[in-house]
């Protein structure tokens, strides 16, 4: 089974950080970066206003657990999201293609 994480950085240089971690690490195959994504929400009881980027990292859905661990260990946040979604199916040849990326070479 496979899956993709979606996960909140505070920019495009943070999230290139850890798309580059995580793929020189093999602990996915592919990550694209989405720039400027306007976030509301509540911190420590205030309503907070951020422009942040949206990392999509697609991997193994065991690797899902080690990926997320390794965003909380170098990420600036202090609560960073890392979000699990599950991929039912998929192009053959793309999840075989994501499979061998995942291999030490």
């Amino acid at each position: 089974m496979y899956s993709m994480v979606y996960i909140t950085a505070s920019g495009v240089e943070e999230a290139k950080k850890i798309a580059k971690t995580l793929l020189e690490e093999r602990l996915v195959a592919c990550a694209n970066i989405i720039s400027n994504m306007e976030s509301i929400y509540w911190w420590e009881g205030n309503l907070e206003e951020d422009v942040e980027s949206i990392l999509l990292v697609k991997t193994r859905s065991e690797l899902v657990d080690k990926v997320i661990d390794r965003v909380k260990e170098i990420h600036s946040y202090q609560t960073p999201c890392a979000l699990e979604i599950q991929i039912k199916s998929g192009s053959k040849d793309y999840l075989d293609w994501l499979d061998n990326s995942l291999e030490k070479h």
